[in-house]
């Protein structure tokens, strides 16, 4: 298996993996309006590759945090894998390596809302731990935070998601 950043000759394959992935084509239009907008960032929308045919997507972009100030942090939407790949490890690949090159990258967080017996293994821990509130009605195990090396307390207050994702 490969992980690398995608290429613009991989969106019809993400498109698909997501589609596949979530049996609809929310997650792939929520990809497609991302990478259209000003919180698109390149180097953290990998792709997971077996025998040269994309077969996973994870996607970190912006997202905003409203305190005291407005501060960008990452969120991470969505995670994909193909069916017929899935429960062999690639997702936590993805995970891994997306969260690693965020590190590098100095960001100071990573917000998602996604499964809890999955993101605890990468370290994300109730969103209210870190004072950080969900913008919607969901159990708190559920809206997660991860610290990244440059995390400071003044991450604090409630995530704003950009227009992209209010079609989901």
């Amino acid at each position: 298996m490969n992980i690398r950043c995608e290429t613009l000759l991989d969106y019809p394959a993400i498109a698909e993996v997501n589609t596949l992935a979530f049996g609809q084509e929310n997650e792939a239009k929520l990809v497609e309006e991302i990478r259209h907008s000003d919180r698109y960032i390149s180097e953290l929308s990998l792709i997971a590759e077996v025998e040269g045919i994309v077969v996973g997507h994870i996607l970190f972009s912006y997202i905003d945090l409203v305190g005291e100030e407005t501060l960008q942090v990452l969120g991470l939407a969505p995670l994909a894998v193909s069916p017929q790949f899935q429960r062999q490890g690639i997702g936590s690949k993805l995970v891994e390596a997306g969260l690693e090159r965020a590190n590098v990258r100095g960001e100071p967080m990573v917000i998602v809302l996604g499964h809890p017996h999955f993101y605890p293994r990468f370290g994300f821990k109730p969103s209210v731990d870190y004072q950080v509130k969900s913008p919607f009605p969901v159990p708190k195990d559920v809206f997660m935070v991860k610290p990244l090396q440059n995390y400071q307390e003044k991450y604090q207050g409630k995530v704003v998601y950009p227009p992209a994702f209010h079609g989901l």
